[in-house]
């Protein structure tokens, strides 16, 4: 079963170092990539995902934008957070407007690999038994 991702960031140089690890590391399969909240909204709110990461600072527009549009997500997917603004606010305002989790770009990638291996391995282990799965305490909460 692959596992999609679909990026939201409006760097190529961390679009790109995430596609490849998430291949790499995580066995995810990263299935589209924009930089600016028109594009982010319309394609995940049209094609399937499993995890959708995005930073709060586009090219153009806002990734909380992109966030409130994605709100009412289906059940199994997760939208995560990648960004260099990590305060408590921050993080307190991504959690009401949905976010699983949020991660910093400079200091917590390796988490987010993590994060990501966990709904991976969730996932296939829900389409084994067939019951739903729920992440290991590692998983770091937009909190």
């Amino acid at each position: 079963m692959t596992f999609r991702a679909y990026i939201v960031d409006d760097s190529s140089t961390v679009r790109d170092n995430l596609i490849d690890t998430l291949r790499e590391l995580a066995q995810i399969e990263p299935v589209g990539h924009t930089d600016n909240e028109h594009d982010a909204k319309r394609w995940l709110l049209e094609n399937d995902w499993d995890v959708a990461i995005i930073d709060l600072f586009l090219r153009v527009g806002s990734g909380m934008n992109v966030l409130q549009a994605v709100r009412k997500k289906r059940p199994g997917q997760r939208v995560v957070v990648l960004s260099n603004h990590s305060s408590a606010d921050v993080r307190w305002r991504c959690r009401q407007l949905g976010a699983d989790a949020l991660f910093d770009k400079s200091t917590e990638l390796e988490a987010l690999v993590e994060y990501c291996k966990q709904l991976r391995g969730a996932d296939v282990a829900e389409a084994a038994s067939g019951a739903p799965a729920t992440l290991g305490s590692t998983a770091q909460p937009a909190a």
